[in-house]
């Protein structure tokens, strides 16, 4: 069974960090390309940032450049999305996704609320 549980979400200020797990099971997940994406409320989905299977390339959103950084362990099946300099606008759901080939997965998500 295919599993993936987002988890570090939470309430924090503006300016503040926030580090997001996404720990999965239940497929090979040293062949999968790992990514985060985030919905805000009235708005689509977007990607935030994406991880080769490897790990040897990250790609960011423009607006996430500089301040977020994706990373992974592949020895605990696990994805990473550190956040800094949280804004306002960075409230949304936070989904985990696998992909390869033709398959993908996604995880249930978190919810990630910058409020003062």
């Amino acid at each position: 069974q295919v599993q993936l549980v987002e988890s570090g979400g939470g309430l924090v200020q503006p300016g503040g960090s926030l580090r997001l797990s996404c720990a999965t099971s239940g497929f090979t997940f040293g062949n999968y390309a790992m990514s985060w994406y985030r919905q805000a409320p009235g708005k689509e989905r977007e990607l935030v940032a994406s991880i080769t299977s490897a790990g040897s390339s990250t790609n960011y959103a423009d607006s996430m450049k500089g301040r977020f950084t994706i990373s992974r362990d592949n020895a605990k099946n696990t994805v990473y999305l550190q956040m800094n300099s949280l804004k306002p606008e960075d409230t949304a759901v936070y989904y985990c996704n696998a992909r390869w080939r033709w398959y993908a997965y996604w995880g249930q998500g978190t919810q990630v609320t910058v409020s003062s």
